[in-house]
C-alpha cells in the first residue's frame, strides 16, 4: 500500500455562504517555493485544484505550472449546473481527461455532493446522477487515452444525521460499471473546527469519523473495503482564540492518526487544506486555514507538515505512487452516518 500527501495551494476558498477571495492574489513563485519545501525528497506530492463545469477558471489559477518535479494534480471537477442536465457535463469530464490526464494523479468527480451549501455540489439538483455518470465517463476516457494510473473517485463529508439518505440514494443509482470505475472515495473533515473536540480527544475523534465513514457510510452505497479512502481536505485554522502553536500540534496529531489508520481502513493519502490564509487579519474562521500567512510567511505548522511528509510518505518510485486502478472485487462489496466535527 502507498500513502501520499498533498495540499491545496491557493488562497481562494468557499465558506458557508459562498466564495471567499484572498486579500491579495496568489504568488506563483512563493507557491512553488513552498511546494518544493513541503515535498522535500518525496517521490510524489499532490497539488489539489478545482475547476467548475461551465467556468474556465481554476483555483488556483493555472495549476498545471505546479505539476512538475514529481508533483501531480489532484483535480476536482465541480458539477454546479442547476439545470440538472448531464450531457454537457460528461463532455466536460471527458475533455478534461483527454487534455490534462498526463498531469493528473487523481480526478475527483463533484465536490462534497452530500453537503447542501452554496459553494459545493450538494446544493445542485441531480448531483448524484452527475457523480455516477461522471465517474464512469472519466474512467472510460482515461483508459481509452492510456492514462491507466489516473485514479478516478469522488468525495463527501461526514454526516451525523441518521435520516440522511445520500448514501442509500447513491446505492440505488450505481451499477457494476460504476464499481469497476471507482478507484477511491475522498473524505473532507475538520475535527475541532466546526464542532469542538474535548481536550485529549482528537486522535479518538479522527478514528471515529474515518471508521464511521468507512464502515457506516460507504457500505450503504455498496462500496466495500477494497476501495481506498483518501483524506482530501483537512485543516485547522488559526485566528482569534486559535493559536499558531496549537495549529502545529493539531496538524501533527491528526496526520499521525490518519496515517495510523492506513492499513486497518485502507487509507491511502492525506491532503491539507490550505497552504495560505485568505486574510490573516480577517475576523472570520475561514480566513485563517493556511500553513502560511497571507504574505507567505511561515506559521509553525508549515514546518510540522513538512516534517510529517518527510517522515511518513512512501519512498517508492513515483510511478508506483498512484492510486491503484483495480477496483473492489464484487465479493468485497458491502451489503446493502458525518459535516465534520
Amino acid at each position: 500500500m502507498t500513502f501520499t500527501f498533498g495540499i491545496y495551494p491557493g488562497g481562494l476558498l468557499g465558506d458557508d455562504t459562498g466564495v471567499l477571495a484572498p486579500v491579495s492574489p496568489d504568488d506563483p513563485a512563493s507557491i512553488t517555493e513552498a511546494l518544493r519545501e513541503l515535498q522535500g525528497g518525496a517521490g510524489e506530492f499532490l497539488v489539489r485544484a478545482y475547476r467548475s463545469y461551465g467556468d474556465p477558471a481554476h483555483a488556483p489559477e493555472r495549476p498545471e505550472r505546479y505539476a512538475v518535479e514529481g508533483r501531480k494534480l489532484d483535480l476536482v471537477l465541480q458539477y454546479r449546473d442547476r439545470s440538472g442536465e448531464t450531457a454537457g457535463w460528461l463532455d466536460f469530464v471527458r475533455s478534461t481527461v483527454r487534455t490534462e490526464g498526463h498531469r493528473l494523479a487523481l480526478l475527483q468527480i463533484c465536490e462534497e455532493p452530500n453537503l447542501d451549501l452554496p459553494p459545493v455540489d450538494g446544493s445542485i439538483p441531480n448531483v448524484r446522477r452527475a457523480l455516477v455518470e461522471g465517474v464512469v465517463a472519466a474512467k472510460e476516457e482515461a483508459l481509452a487515452c492510456g492514462h491507466d494510473r489516473l485514479a478516478v473517485g469522488f468525495n463527501a463529508v461526514p454526516s451525523f444525521d441518521p435520516a440522511d439518505t445520500f448514501w442509500s440514494g447513491l446505492g440505488e443509482l450505481v451499477d457494476e460499471r460504476f464499481h469497476r470505475a471507482l478507484d477511491y472515495v475522498g473524505l473532507d473533515f475538520f475535527p475541532d473546527v466546526f464542532r469542538p473536540v474535548p481536550p485529549g480527544g482528537l486522535t479518538d475523534a479522527v478514528r471515529a469519523v474515518v471508521a464511521g465513514f468507512r464502515q457506516g457510510s460507504l457500505p450503504r452505497a455498496g462500496i466495500g473495503p477494497a476501495v481506498p479512502v483518501r483524506i482530501c481536505e483537512n485543516g485547522w485554522p488559526t485566528g482569534p482564540g486559535r493559536g499558531e502553536a496549537r495549529q502545529a500540534e493539531v496538524v501533527d496529531e491528526v496526520v499521525r492518526a490518519v496515517a495510523g489508520l492506513a492499513a486497518e481502513l485502507n487509507v491511502t493519502g492525506y491532503t491539507f487544506f490550505a497552504l495560505r490564509d485568505a486574510d490573516s487579519a480577517g475576523a472570520g474562521l475561514f480566513h485563517h486555514f493556511g500553513l502560511v500567512r497571507d504574505d507567505y510567511s511561515r506559521k509553525p505548522a508549515f514546518r510540522t507538515y513538512r516534517d510529517l511528509v518527510a517522515e511518513l510518505t512512501d519512498r517508492a518510485d513515483p510511478a508506483d505512487c498512484a492510486e491503484p486502478t483495480g477496483r473492489a472485487d464484487p465479493a468485497d462489496r458491502a451489503e446493502p452516518a458525518d459535516r465534520a466535527g
